[in-house]
C-alpha cells in the first residue's frame, strides 16, 4: 500500500513542479524589474539556485547514507539532462538566445569546472573527498565574485519597474515557487525511485535517468515556461547556473559533509557530461542562440543516451 502512495505522490509532485515554475518565474522576473538586475542575473542565481535545490537535497542524504552512486550519478546525470534534455525541449518551444557575459564567462567556465570534475573522478580511485570539495567551493566563491565584479556588462535590456506586483508580493512568489519546486521534486523522485526498485535496476542507473531526470523536473518546468512566455535569458541562464551549481556547490558540500565513493557512474557518464556541455558553448559561440534544429539534436542525443542506459543496465 505505501508503495501506492508514492507513486500517487509523485504525480502529485508533477502538479507542483508545474504552479511552482510559475510561481519562481514570475516572483524572479518582477524582482529583477523592481530592484533593476537584468533577467539574466537572476536565471543564474536566484532561479538557477532554486531549481538546485533538489539534486542539493538529493545528494546530500545519499552521502550520508552511503550511496556514493546516487549522489554523484544525480550531479552528473541532471547535468546532461539539463542541456540535452531541457535545453533541446526549450530551443523547440523558442529560439533561446544567448548574451554576451555568458559566451565569455559563464559557459567557458562551465566547460571548465566540467572537465575538472571529470579528471576529480577519474584520478581519484573511486573516491571524492573533503580535499575535493574544497577545492570545488574555493572555485565556486572565485565565479560569484568574478561573475558580479567584472561581468555585469553586456545585459542588454531595458529594466522598467514592475507595476503588477510590490515587492513583497514578488518575494512571496518567489518563496512559493521555490517551496512547490523542491516539494514536487521530492514527491516525483519518491515516486519514481520506488518504481525502478520494483523494477530491480541498479543504484548507478536509478541515479543517472530516475533520480536526475527528477530533480531536473524543475529546471525543465522553470526553463519550458520561461521559453515559452519569451524569457529566453532565465530559460539559458537557469540551465547554465543551475549546472555551474551542482558542481560547484553541490558536489563540493557534499564530500565536505562525507568523502564518495562512487563505483557505478562510468566514463562514459562522465565524457558525456563534458562533450554536451562543450557542444552547447560552440553551438552557441557560432550562432549566438539555440535554434529548434540545435533542440532536436540535443533531444535525440539524450534519447541515444538512454538507450545506452538501459542497454548497459
Amino acid at each position: 500500500m505505501n508503495e501506492y502512495w508514492m507513486i500517487a505522490g509523485g504525480v502529485l509532485g508533477v502538479v507542483l513542479l508545474y504552479f511552482g515554475a510559475e510561481l519562481l518565474i514570475g516572483g524572479g522576473v518582477a524582482l529583477a524589474r523592481i530592484c533593476g538586475v537584468p533577467k539574466l542575473v537572476i536565471g543564474l542565481t536566484l532561479v538557477a539556485f532554486g531549481t538546485s535545490a533538489p539534486e542539493l537535497v538529493v545528494s546530500v542524504d545519499a552521502a550520508i547514507r552511503a550511496s556514493g552512486d546516487i549522489a554523484v550519478g544525480n550531479v552528473v546525470g541532471s547535468n546532461i539532462c539539463n542541456i540535452v534534455l531541457i535545453l533541446g525541449i526549450s530551443a523547440l518551444i523558442s529560439e533561446l538566445s544567448c548574451q554576451r557575459s555568458l559566451l565569455l564567462l559563464d559557459l567557458p567556465f562551465l566547460g571548465g569546472v566540467s572537465l575538472l570534475f571529470v579528471l576529480l573522478c577519474l584520478f581519484g580511485k573511486g573516491w571524492i573527498g573533503r580535499l575535493d570539495g574544497g577545492i570545488l567551493l574555493a572555485i565556486f566563491c572565485i565565479y560569484i565574485f568574478v561573475r558580479f565584479k567584472y561581468f555585469s556588462f553586456g545585459l542588454q535590456e531595458s529594466v522598467e519597474s514592475d507595476k503588477k506586483l510590490s515587492v513583497f508580493a514578488a518575494i512571496v512568489f518567489t518563496i512559493l515557487g521555490l517551496a512547490g519546486l523542491v516539494g514536487g521534486a521530492k514527491l516525483f523522485v519518491g515516486g519514481a525511485v520506488t518504481l525502478a526498485k520494483i523494477a530491480g535496476l541498479s543504484e548507478a542507473l536509478v541515479a543517472l535517468t530516475v533520480v536526475s531526470l527528477g530533480t531536473s523536473l524543475p529546471e525543465l518546468a522553470t526553463s519550458a515556461v520561461a521559453a515559452w512566455k519569451g524569457e529566453t535569458d532565465i530559460a539559458v541562464g537557469n540551465v547554465v547556473g543551475s549546472n555551474l551549481f551542482n558542481i560547484l556547490l553541490i558536489m563540493s558540500v557534499t564530500p565536505l559533509i562525507r568523502p564518495i565513493n562512487i563505483v557505478g557512474i562510468g566514463m562514459v557518464d562522465l565524457l558525456l557530461m563534458l562533450g554536451v556541455t562543450l557542444l552547447l558553448y560552440g553551438i552557441m559561440l557560432l550562432a549566438r542562440r539555440l535554434r529548434r534544429i540545435d533542440g532536436a539534436l540535443l533531444l535525440a542525443i539524450y534519447v541515444a543516451y538512454i538507450i545506452f542506459l538501459v542497454r548497459r543496465g
